[in-house]
């Protein structure tokens, strides 16, 4: 039976950590997909520091895009994490710089739709960025924007959804 989580929250809220648990409680080999781009050396020391947290039961998938490419039917998936991902949407010159935001949300939602289709467990890990003020810098209200509107429509589509502040858990669907 298909099932999608949702766990959002602020940096080092704990989402990841909730995630992985989750995701272990269901099942003794889960599915890490890991949609981050190594942009430089302090973000793969962190990528590292997941990996070795995660352990050898884990099977890792990098896929910056595309997900649906991975048929995970009957497995118990995190993707880890949904504003990585975005990012790497919002970074392609296929975009223009992020400049079609509508065209982004359009891909993403679709990519999403085509990879959670099959029976599996997807547990997707996201960012509240638009929890601050208005950044002055025009890209970045983009990407608010469509974080924003992909958190929404992931939401909808989710059977529970977790909000992490301080390594507690909120369940709020």
């Amino acid at each position: 039976m298909r099932k999608i989580i949702l766990i959002t929250g602020g940096q080092r809220s704990g989402k990841s950590r909730k995630a992985e648990a989750l995701a272990l409680s269901m099942t003794d080999c889960p599915v890490y997909i890991a949609t981050a781009h190594i942009w430089d050396e302090e973000f793969r020391e962190r990528v590292r520091r997941h990996q070795e947290r995660r352990g050898p039961q884990w099977t890792t998938i990098e896929e910056e895009m595309a997900l649906s490419r991975h048929n995970l039917t009957g497995r118990v998936v995190v993707v880890d994490c949904v504003t990585l991902w975005l990012t790497n949407f919002i970074s392609s010159p296929e975009y223009v710089d992020g400049q079609d935001v509508s065209r982004i949300l359009d891909h993403a939602k679709a990519e999403f739709d085509k990879f959670t289709k099959p029976d599996a467990t997807y547990i997707f890990v996201t960012n509240e960025i638009g929890s601050g003020g208005v950044s002055d810098n025009a890209l970045q209200r983009r990407f608010t924007d469509l974080q924003g509107w992909m958190n929404q429509y992931i939401a909808q589509k989710a059977d529970e959804v977790i909000l992490m502040v301080c390594g507690i858990e909120l369940k709020l669907k």
